[in-house]
């Protein structure tokens, strides 16, 4: 059964017509044990269908050890979202109702190569001048 009814389908169709260029969805994941694992796998991968210009990589946590280090994952469900260069956008458990609009908007702006912040905030981050790791915590209402 599909998690992504047709009509929904069709408007994330439409939004990731307006890609510039591919985005890589890299997928972490495990077979046992693992809460929402499996519908965000399948969630993820009816996502990547809906364009050309997505593809989907899956990777064992437990298995791929190498690709863990890579992308520098610590827990799952987890998702990277990259065009060639690693943002480091991602996204851990499942990213459902909001968090779907949410993943659909980083898709995008990685695809541009850009964030839509103004200008006024790109010079405050310009004087970040140390490494800062951000975290959003998001919880289900």
């Amino acid at each position: 059964m599909a998690l992504i009814g047709e009509d929904v389908a069709n408007q994330i169709r439409e939004r990731l017509s307006t890609m510039v260029a591919p985005v890589k969805i890299v997928h972490f994941t495990q077979e046992l044990n693992l809460e929402y694992g499996r519908e965000t796998r399948q969630a993820l991968e009816e996502l990547a269908a809906l364009s050309d210009k997505l593809t989907l990589e899956v990777y064992d946590f437990l298995i791929d050890k190498e690709k863990v280090a890579e992308y520098g994952v610590d827990k799952v469900p987890a998702t990277a979202i990259l065009n060639g260069k690693d943002y480091g956008i991602r996204f851990y458990g499942m990213p459902a109702g909001y968090e779907f609009a949410t993943l659909l908007d980083a898709i995008l702006d990685v695809s541009k190569g850009e964030s839509e912040l103004g200008p006024e905030s790109r010079e405050k981050l310009r004087q970040v001048t140390k490494p800062l790791h951000l975290e959003v915590f998001v919880t289900p209402t």
